[in-house]
């Protein structure tokens, strides 16, 4: 098990804090600068924030003399990724007066809003609070937002597991009660740190994600998860679960002990035992992942130190019992269901694009005061896809006519139905300019670039192929580029890596294929990568097999 000494700074800090406490009452109060403490920017992930800067305004505020424009990233727990209208409208009107005002659906199926000072932290959370939010365990060394298939009607047991994933979320988080205490000043019940027995004083060496699929349809990325769920559904029965552990994208330039990785199948669990399964793959990281090296503490790393089989054979031992053999499924998309569609109960669903995820009005576009029009209404939720679109659900037959003449009248139905193949299977990270890892642009430029884009795939006759782009900033994968039939990963201000061959549906990563190419190079390079796809391609076969067996492992299987 990992032990105790050569801990990381990360790690002493945990340790000291007290159940997460730390300073941040004192930070919050040092009005001469709009940062917090240094100890506290670690803590304060936990209780769902980021401490940021304006990378755009930095060179002129050290002109000045000013000390960077800090602020935080506040980010929603939000297990399945459902809010409902009256939840909405208070988002929209917090984002208001707190944030920038752009509300981002983030590639785990919840909200982040940026900008928001540190005076402004506290109400920003007590409003999140009167409308049933919180942030609580949304970053963190700690189990994550849960995801879960987003659209019902992939499934009549759609809602079964939504409301596991709301217990997953539930069960794993942590029992210290220091987020009520700093941001709404709740009384402190003891001076003892609460017993936690999951995470204890020292939490988990790195970030935890957990994420539930509904086959056919891979729509959350199931591989890339730390665990991935594949609901098992037999004769309209939910049975149980398929566990994949081991995944995730995040890596660092010119570090090749670091590397993305899909998830490895452990087995099946029957639903009635998968809780107990979830708990104890989580305790075997939190006891045997490195804590000394932060780079090498996600569970991808402890499972290839271990293996596979003596992972698992932890893990029942703990569970006392044991994995059986995966049971069979077929995944057959990894996307979104755009435009209206029916669920086996009737009610109607509209999943509608929103690049990158960014909600706002912009460029005669009123995205962000037509949702508001919808909400308003009180006839229709909304859930939020890994994809980083949006779903209006669970709308009446009798009340589809109204949100549609809504969605109609603020172009939202016009620029779903309008936007290109390729730009709706786009994803970026937030890169710049908030992101403090970010080496290039990804969420501003990538609409840029897909644009650009677009005539290239027209000249090919390649516009209605559902090729799946996404960009990241720097090699993190929080855009999950590194699964992608074409990635591009951000290597400085302008240039990218191009990585090309993951599958469709998120089963294989891609490769790296050329470095640090501009704009010019890139549009040129899938120019001349396009032709050659179209002449030799074989029937049904999609640009990321192709690119796979033509340029990344041409070798023939003997």
């Amino acid at each position: 098990m990992s032990g105790k000494n050569n801990l990381s700074g990360t790690e002493k800090i945990k340790l000291a804090s007290q159940g997460l406490r730390g300073t941040l009452k004192e930070s919050l109060k040092d009005d001469y600068t709009g940062a917090i403490r240094e100890d506290d920017q670690a803590l304060v992930k936990f209780h769902g924030m980021y401490m940021q800067d304006d990378r755009d305004r930095r060179e002129e505020r050290s002109r000045k003399k000013l000390e960077p424009l800090y602020s935080f990233m506040i980010r929603l727990r939000l297990p399945g990724g459902l809010m409902t209208p009256e939840q909405w409208i208070g988002l929209y009107h917090i984002a208001g007066k707190y944030s920038t005002g752009t509300i981002k659906i983030t590639t785990r199926q919840t909200i982040q809003l940026h900008g928001i000072l540190k005076s402004h932290t506290k109400p920003t959370i007590s409003a999140f609070n009167t409308l049933h939010l919180d942030s609580i365990a949304a970053c963190g060394d700690v189990n994550r937002n849960v995801t879960c298939a987003s659209h019902p009607k992939e499934s009549p047991l759609h809602e079964e597991i939504y409301q596991f994933a709301r217990e997953i979320s539930a069960y794993h988080l942590p029992k210290t009660r220091g987020y009520y205490e700093i941001w709404m000043d709740a009384e402190k019940l003891a001076e003892t740190t609460e017993e936690d027995p999951l995470y204890q004083d020292r939490y988990l060496p790195r970030k935890f994600k957990i994420g539930i699929a509904i086959p056919p349809n891979n729509d959350i990325d199931v591989f890339i998860n730390d665990l991935g769920l594949i609901a098992i559904i037999e004769d309209g029965i939910l049975k149980g679960y398929n566990f994949a552990a081991g995944g995730g994208l995040g890596s660092t330039h010119g570090n090749p002990a670091t590397y993305a990785r899909l998830g490895s199948m452990l087995g099946y669990v029957p639903r009635e035992k998968a809780l107990k399964a979830i708990y104890e793959v989580i305790t075997v990281q939190r006891d045997f992942g490195n804590r000394s090296d932060r780079k090498q503490a996600r569970l991808k790393y402890t499972i290839d130190k271990m293996g596979v089989d003596q992972y698992r054979e932890e893990v029942e031992k703990r569970c006392g019992f044991q994995f059986e053999p995966a049971r069979p499924y077929t995944f057959t998309s990894r996307k979104d269901a755009y435009g209206w569609s029916q669920n086996h109960e009737g009610k109607w669903y509209y999943t509608l694009f929103v690049e990158n995820g960014r909600v706002l009005d912009e460029k005669g576009y009123p995205l962000k005061t037509g949702l508001l029009k919808v909400a308003e209404t009180g006839k229709a939720n909304f859930r939020f896809t890994c994809n980083q679109n949006l779903i209006l659900s669970d709308i009446a037959d009798e009340d589809k006519a109204a949100i549609t003449d809504i969605l109609t009248a603020h172009g939202i139905i016009q620029s779903t139905s309008g936007a290109s193949a390729i730009r709706k299977n786009a994803m970026a990270c937030v890169a710049l300019n908030t992101c403090g890892l970010a080496l290039a642009e990804a969420q501003r430029y990538l609409p840029t670039l897909i644009t650009k884009l677009e005539p290239v795939l027209q000249k090919h006759q390649l516009q209605d192929e559902d090729i799946i782009v996404r960009m990241t900033g720097c090699p993190n994968g929080c855009g999950r580029s590194p699964n992608a039939e074409i990635g591009f990963v951000g290597t400085a201000l302008g240039k990218y890596n191009l990585h090309l061959g993951g599958d469709r549906l998120g089963s294989r990563l891609n490769t790296k294929y050329k470095e640090s190419l501009d704009e010019r190079q890139i549009i040129d390079t899938l120019d001349e990568l396009f032709g050659i796809y179209v002449k030799e391609r074989m029937p049904e076969e999609t640009f990321g097999d192709f690119s796979q067996r033509k340029w990344i492992d041409p070798t023939p299987n003997l």
